[in-house]
């Protein structure tokens, strides 16, 4: 597997500079070879583009990590049931592929890396094909928006009722959302923001970001009464309940909503671990859902709640960016991290938790979760 995933990484490099090209390339020769595939795409591909690739070569470089490859690509294969995708669509797929990188890497391209690349797509293939056949849920769910509510200049929190059965999902996991009024056939990842309820309806914290379709969308247009649709859970930031240890949360922005579902389950069962959930944003409009998180560290003495601002000079309470926060705190050497936010703030998070010695099998978070 060493080899394999040199093989890989170094062919990669001979085309990354022409990424854009090696991508518009790739979903040409995908459509020519099977004309029915286009449907399954937006209209307009510019946001699109390099999604598909970008999601297949990070999924193909992982291979290093056999453990959370397999269970990330069978996850991904459920989730992919949504565009009704068959065996034939990813011969096509592994096909346009592998002669997007033959063309753009030219004479540097060897036999060795097409044979490494081919090995590694039917790895991918087959194991998102068998995640898609053990699947008895539906491709995806309609959901009605039963509430809808601006917190902030960008940030909107809504809640959803799936129509069908309730959707099978655990604390701390992430679905696909599309907005087929709005945004047809564009499909984004949300983390739900609540534990499992009762009435199966499921709580969503977006920011619309600058040219984001579909989070613009949900935050600035979508309305109670609306149907979106949402495909199957993914993501391995769950809780571990055989661990005795304490915990240690850290949001940043919408990143909280995942860790707001964490703390909803562990308040329904913990007695005797303690829980600190640090809250950053950059100034104190975005800490968008603190009075909820007040209300549930009153109701249980195990939680304790700190935001911080790291762009507001006037906030009274702790400043800096989140990362820096922690490390004010601690020592965290013998408590579990859950760790949500931007990839910008994930990254910093965890080269602060490894300056303070804490142990990468405590850490969780979803790396893949763009894919």
């Amino acid at each position: 597997m060493g080899n394999l995933s040199r093989l890989l990484k170094e062919s990669w490099t001979i085309v990354e500079e022409h990424q854009d090209k090696v991508a518009g390339y790739f979903y040409a020769r995908m459509f020519i070879s099977n004309p029915e595939l286009r449907s399954l795409f937006p209209v307009h591909m510019d946001v699109q583009r390099a999604r598909l690739l970008g999601a297949i070569v990070t999924a193909v470089q992982t291979l290093d990590d056999p453990e959370r490859f397999d269970e990330y690509l069978r996850a991904l294969g459920r989730d992919h049931r949504k565009f009704h995708v068959s065996p034939e669509h990813y011969q096509v797929v592994g096909g346009a592929l592998l002669e997007a990188l033959r063309t753009f890497a030219g004479e540097q391209w060897s036999v060795e890396y097409d044979q490494a690349w081919s090995d590694a797509y039917a790895v991918i293939s087959k194991k998102m094909m068998a995640g898609a056949d053990a699947d008895t849920n539906p491709p995806f769910w309609h959901a009605e928006v039963t509430a809808h509510e601006r917190r902030s200049r960008d940030i909107a929190v809504f809640t959803l009722r799936p129509l069908q059965h309730p959707v099978d999902y655990r604390a701390g996991q992430y679905v696909s959302v599309e907005a087929p009024r709005y945004r047809p056939r564009l499909w984004r990842t949300y983390s739900i923001a609540n534990a499992p309820r009762k009435d199966g309806t499921l709580d969503f914290h977006v920011r619309a970001l600058g040219a984001g379709w579909v989070s613009s969308a949900l935050v600035r247009r979508v309305r109670p009464g609306d149907l979106l649709r949402i495909a199957a859970p993914m993501g391995t930031m769950t809780l571990d309940r055989k661990s005795n240890r304490d915990i240690v949360c850290v949001a940043g922005g919408t990143g909280l909503a995942p860790i707001k579902a964490l703390v909803e389950e562990l308040a329904r069962f913990n007695r005797n671990r303690w829980v600190h959930v640090f809250y950053g944003a950059k100034d104190r409009e975005d800490l968008y859902d603190l009075a909820d998180l007040e209300k549930l560290a009153a109701r249980h003495p195990w939680l304790s709640v700190v935001p911080a601002c790291s762009e507001d000079a006037s906030y009274a309470g702790e400043q800096g960016n989140v990362s820096e926060v922690v490390a004010r705190y601690g020592p965290w050497i013998d408590h579990d991290f859950y760790v949500s936010g931007s990839p910008t703030m994930v990254k910093s998070t965890l080269r602060t938790l490894a300056e303070l010695q804490v142990p990468p099998l405590r850490i969780r978070y979803d790396a893949l979760s763009e894919l």
